[in-house]
């Protein structure tokens, strides 16, 4: 079986939060390549990684991920 891809809002939340790739990665434990890997889509998280990552951001993994491609918050603003 083909994995999916994972969409995701890694870089919009690590920027909003002021953090670099090298600090994330500290956070959740992985190497800072890792996160770039995430941000550009390139490699699917574990769960684990997942619930890591949402931990650090305080969101709920669906708002992090998607199967779907995800639209951009200002799509979303528009769209209410």
């Amino acid at each position: 079986m083909q994995s999916r891809k994972i969409y995701n809002r890694i870089a919009l939340l690590r920027k909003e939060k002021s953090f670099t790739r090298k600090e994330l990665a500290e956070k959740i434990g992985v190497n800072f390549q890792t996160i770039g890997y995430l941000e550009r889509e390139e490699y699917n998280p574990s769960l684990d990684l997942a619930f890591r990552i949402a931990e650090v951001f305080e969101l709920p993994i669906h708002i992090i991920f998607s199967t779907k491609k995800m639209q951009t918050i200002s799509e979303l603003l528009n769209n209410k």
